[in-house]
């Protein structure tokens, strides 16, 4: 059996609305870990879930306060899956690659106050850049020295909806997409039957760094969504063990999920398209 010393450390990181934050939510993070300890090279260290922040506009999304609470509470019990508000916190929304070097660069810094501050510009990266350009570019850092080398890798754990999206026109920029599967790499869980490697094979930059394009097949196969649950809320109907219990308790004590709550944010252009198709600078 291979020595646990030599087996890459990995840290897995699922970005998304966590709205509400399901079952199906916390079992991708069991499937990636399984699958990644079966390969014997490497050894899941950490989850970490980042609900992303209520500038993303997204149709029927609540606040992340609440978002943020109720993954706490799912979490509560797990002895590697934590939730960082970094992200959700963020007066304005922040694409998912910053998100991942924010957390890259908070491995490399043992001190929480420093990686924050390292983190900073990535907000506002026009600012700092040409003073410390190394902390907008992990990959460079990387490659530097036995340190770095030694440092976990952060790998953006997903559904195979959230691959298949770098395909939606506007929703990413190229530059991002190369940038996460070349420097981080995907761990995302597809249903068996679904047309991913398909997807892949279609597209020339996943194809290019396919081989750090990690697919789960889930085997037992789990239908539970965000928008179901928020569905059956607006119907009056039972959720119980589709969610955890604690986060059922949260939700009903909130009164959280209603008709109003789902027409938040209607007729607003998600984020990501307002910011790729006016031209704005990163």
């Amino acid at each position: 059996m291979e020595d646990s010393e030599k087996k890459t450390e990995v840290v897995l990181l699922a970005c998304g609305s966590f709205n509400p934050i399901t079952n199906m939510h916390l079992r991708l993070f069991e499937l990636a870990k399984d699958y990644f300890n079966e390969t014997g090279k490497y050894k899941v260290i950490k989850g970490i879930i980042s609900p992303v922040g209520d500038a993303y506009k997204k149709k029927g999304l609540i606040s992340a306060n609440h978002r943020v609470a109720m993954a706490k509470l799912a979490t509560k019990n797990s002895d590697w899956v934590e939730v960082d508000d970094w992200e959700s916190s963020q007066s304005e929304w922040l694409e998912t690659l910053k998100v991942l070097r924010y957390h890259h660069q908070k491995l490399l810094s043992p001190d929480p106050t420093n990686s924050l501050q390292n983190a900073v510009p990535l907000a506002k990266p026009g600012r700092k850049r040409k003073q410390e350009p190394n902390r907008h570019d992990p990959v460079k850092k990387r490659n530097q020295g036995p340190d770095i080398k030694s440092a976990p890798q952060v790998k953006l754990l997903c559904g195979s909806d959230i691959l298949e999206s770098f395909g939606i026109p506007d929703l990413w920029k190229l530059e991002d997409i190369t940038e996460i599967v070349e420097n981080y790499g995907l761990v995302c869980i597809s249903r068996v039957g679904h047309s991913v490697q398909k997807f892949i094979y279609e597209s020339d930059i996943l194809w290019r760094h396919k081989n750090n394009i990690h697919l789960v097949e889930e085997w037992i196969t789990n239908d539970i969504s965000s928008t179901k649950i928020r569905r059956a809320l607006r119907r009056g109907q039972s959720i119980r063990y589709l969610v955890p219990d604690v986060v059922e308790a949260y939700i009903e004590k909130h009164n959280l999920y209603s008709p109003e709550s789902e027409d938040r944010n209607a007729g607003v252009v998600l984020a990501p398209l307002q910011k790729n198709t006016s031209g704005s600078k990163n």
